[in-house]
């Protein structure tokens, strides 16, 4: 979805003559800051969710390695 020069310019002209000259500057500040912690909030939680992957795969593991008889046990070995 492509926007041209025109069509901004028309949706700024719009938004200034609705808000007005005192309150576009504000509004575009607070709509700046709003997508910056927006943006944030979404690499977070992205990088959450690999932190998890990441210890649950780790704690599998682990449990597989305590689970696991050890070469030398007299369990693994078949009886004559």
């Amino acid at each position: 979805m492509d926007f041209s020069l025109i069509q901004i310019a028309i949706v700024l002209v719009i938004a200034l003559l609705v808000f007005g000259p005192k309150r576009l500057p504000e509004l575009g500040r607070q709509l700046g800051s709003g997508m910056r912690e927006f943006r944030q909030t979404i690499s977070g939680m992205g990088e959450d969710i690999v932190r998890e992957s990441e210890s649950d795969e780790s704690a599998s593991k682990s449990e597989r390695d305590a689970s696991a008889p050890a070469e030398g046990d007299a369990a693994a070995q078949p009886k004559a």
